[in-house]
């Protein structure tokens, strides 16, 4: 009998012990990205000449937002046909070069996450940016997998920490920030009620103007699991969720809203997508 108590109790050890192994692999893999590949082949464009051409890049190799994801493409490209934009959709870098991103306005990192370009991509969308291009990030496109520092200065200008674990999903009040931009904030709502994964950076966006901020005081902000305990921590009480910084002759965008499909059921959500749209192209 106790051998057969010996031999449970090493089963049970030994997959604890591998549950374990395969959590930290996974949250390694989240953080440095899974295998990846990168496509060199330059697409076939065909873009309408009179319409404002919008690239939206969904492509993952962290970890991958997939409902939200697709809930996004089809209200983005909604919004195109209501404002008369062209919207070029793939997951495939070989179109980041310099001629073929010069016939878009704005490139989308569609819950991008990981190393989606290689260098010589990283480089045609740096290049394309200062230049006067426009770039926007959605929610995972801020997180810490990319690796890229001109990415993390140019888009974000802070660095991702984690989110809130318990719970995961959380409502808080989204306000406008009074001294946002006024063209931007035009046709926008002055607050709205949000129920998001709200992202924490170490520290406020630098040299960014703030569209939308949260009460980081009335979230739980921890995000401490398992063997990180350095991660119960916000970032106060105002708490940055959407701003726009600018990247040479280039403007960026950034929201770390939109976790879940959820998202692009909220009117008041697509419309800062929509208004954040057609700021960065103008």
């Amino acid at each position: 009998m106790k051998k057969v108590f010996k031999i449970i109790a090493w089963t049970l050890f030994g997959l604890v012990l591998s549950l374990f192994g395969l959590g930290a692999l996974f949250m390694y893999k989240v953080q440095h990205g899974f295998p990846v590949t990168y496509e060199t082949e330059k697409p076939e464009l065909s873009l309408a000449a009179a319409k404002p051409a919008i690239l939206l890049f969904s492509k993952t190799t962290g970890f991958r937002h997939g409902e939200s994801i697709e809930a996004s493409k089809p209200v983005i490209q909604a919004l195109a046909t209501k404002n008369n934009w062209v919207i070029y959709e793939t997951e495939e870098g070989g179109v980041f070069n310099q001629e073929q991103l010069s016939q878009f306005k704005l490139v989308i990192f569609n819950n991008s996450t990981g190393r989606v370009l290689n260098d010589n991509q990283q480089l045609a969308l740096e290049k394309y940016v200062e230049k006067g291009g426009a770039l926007m990030g959605i929610h995972g496109a801020g997180d810490n997998s990319h690796h890229w520092d001109w990415y993390v200065n140019n888009l974000l200008g802070t660095t991702f920490s984690h989110h809130p674990l318990n719970p995961q999903f959380q409502r808080a009040l989204v306000q406008m920030e009074p001294s946002a931009d006024s063209v931007l904030k035009a046709n926008l709502s002055a607050s709205w009620e949000g129920n998001d994964e709200w992202y924490v950076f170490f520290e406020k966006p630098k040299n960014a103007r703030v569209v939308y901020y949260i009460d980081g005081e009335k979230i739980l902000p921890s995000g401490n699991m398992l063997w990180m305990k350095d991660k119960n921590f916000g970032m106060g009480k105002y708490h940055p969720v959407a701003w726009h910084k600018n990247a040479g002759k280039g403007r960026t965008f950034y929201t770390s809203m939109g976790h879940s499909k959820d998202a692009w059921a909220n009117p008041a959500y697509v419309k800062l997508i929509e208004q954040g749209i057609s700021w960065s192209i103008q």
